[in-house]
């Protein structure tokens, strides 16, 4: 996915970019960028690879090298940004949150004509932020070129630009898909994707901006150049993975959020009397802990850590970019306890099941360790469907996915079309591929969240969500 933060300041930005930026590192974990305005200097900008080094190290050095009283930044987990582009609305700094899927469809339609040309990438790709910006500059203002090219793409898309006269012009996607928060303090505004970034800089909340609204930051105020739209889809993914645990979307903490979603299937299971003779309830991964925490308060089953992973070294299993590698570095960071293992019967609750790769290992590896019983949970309903908003997951087919394959397994493409039986736990369709999952992972048994429990715990109404993976429905 990724994430942004900017700041325009009486004073020095930079060091409050560099902390805004660094609280996304949660966010992706490819690529990042800064890009700042100096009186003197003009726009700079560096751009550094982070897959094997977080956001901190890459740019430990940027106070020495970069300077100015207004600057961006962004972690990215697709392509390399911000860009400093020329154009007809002079030079400025684009960096932007989400995925265009007609990309290709744009550059014949409004760019191939012109004659324009792009810097090509590998494989040919042109750069989605040189694109975005091409076609922003198809219109005479900045509010009238981001509004035309959020409504052209097929996708979604927030938008971040620093000017060449040092203002700030944040977007939020037509359909709020991702959020945008605007602070404030004595020396400036600043513009994020999570607000706990700024508020630990002393930044007070000013609003969060509504789908498709554009607002003009300088150090002295905001000035709104469109107002919002009433329709919203922000992904209700956030709330169950992405985002981190200090987050509020909509006004609705994560932490909390997690809490109500796990407390929501305890109750499910106990009416279903599932799992009702455990020993421990843990939470697997990191994010999946306080979706356990609410299962262990409401159901009574004591919360532990039967094993812990080994971060010093290695502080995200998913940085290496090779999944063999990312499955060797999960098992390597696996440290048991083997007294919260022997003989025990345990519940996790993952955070979401989406591919299945490393849970196998997990699973193995606990009972290795002399578990009796493993039982899983999923935090979500069964990922179905790829994300084509938002681009958090990089699979490259649908059948990469845990249960299509599963689906694809039991009843070959037929299947497909019953897939809400499928998702549901009370058909035998629904029946079958938790068994068939189960046989496959040795899980002594497995449930998933329900659409409406996730919802529930929410607790916005459900046509402002997206829940397009979970349910393909748009």
């Amino acid at each position: 996915m990724g994430g942004f933060f900017g700041a325009v300041c009486k004073t020095d930005a930079m060091v409050d970019v560099f902390f805004g930026t660094d609280y996304h590192s949660h966010l992706g974990t490819r690529r990042a960028g800064m890009a700042a305005y100096d009186k003197e200097i003009g726009l700079q900008r560096k751009i550094h690879n982070i897959e094997n080094s977080p956001f901190r190290t890459k740019f430990e050095n940027v106070l020495e090298e970069m300077k100015g009283t207004s600057a961006i930044g962004c972690i990215s987990d697709t392509d390399p940004q911000p860009l400093l582009i020329r154009s007809n609305h002079g030079t400025y700094a684009i960096c932007t949150i989400g995925i265009i899927n007609n990309a290709n469809e744009l550059i014949d339609k409004y760019l191939s004509p012109c004659g324009l040309h792009f810097d090509a990438m590998t494989g040919g790709r042109v750069n989605s932020n040189e694109l975005m910006a091409a076609l922003i500059d198809q219109k005479p203002t900045f509010a009238e070129g981001i509004r035309f090219a959020q409504e052209s793409i097929e996708g979604s898309a927030s938008i971040l630009l620093l000017c060449d006269n040092g203002h700030i012009i944040a977007a939020r996607d037509y359909f709020g898909r991702t959020p945008v928060h605007i602070g404030k303090n004595e020396n400036g505004y600043c513009a994020s994707f999570e607000s706990f970034a700024y508020q630990k800089l002393g930044y007070e909340n000013v609003t969060e901006l509504g789908p498709g609204e554009i607002v003009e930051l300088t150090a002295d105020g905001m000035t709104q150049l469109m107002a919002p739209g009433k329709e919203m889809r922000i992904c209700a993914f956030l709330w169950s993975y992405y985002g981190y645990s200090t987050s509020n979307y909509e006004g609705v903490n994560v932490e909390t959020m997690r809490y109500r979603n796990g407390a929501i299937m305890a109750e499910n299971d106990k009416a279903a009397g599932l799992a009702q003779d455990i020993d421990y309830v843990g939470g697997v991964p990191d994010s999946g802990t306080p979706h356990a925490i609410g299962y262990a308060n409401k159901s009574g089953v004591p919360f532990a850590r039967p094993f812990i992973k080994y971060t010093p070294t290695w502080p995200r299993s998913f940085m290496p970019t090779n999944q063999v590698e990312r499955n060797k570095v999960a098992k390597m960071k696996q440290i048991p306890v083997h007294e919260l293992i022997q003989g025990k019967k345990l519940l996790f609750v993952d955070d979401s099941i989406v591919r299945g790769t490393q849970l196998k290992e997990t699973v193995d590896f606990l009972y290795d360790h002399g578990a009796k019983e493993v039982h899983m949970r999923s935090a979500c309903p069964p990922i179905m469907y790829g994300c084509k908003y938002l681009n958090f997951s990089s699979s490259r087919s649908p059948m990469e996915l845990l249960a299509r394959r599963v689906i694809m397994d039991l009843e070959g493409e037929e299947g497909f079309k019953h897939i809400d039986e499928y998702t549901d736990s009370s058909t035998e369709r629904g029946k079958k591929l938790r068994q068939t999952i189960c046989e496959s992972f040795n899980f002594a048994s497995l449930e998933f969240q329900t659409l409406e429990g996730i919802i529930k715990s929410i607790g916005i109404e459900p046509c402002k969500l997206c829940t397009y993976c979970w349910s393909g429905k748009e």
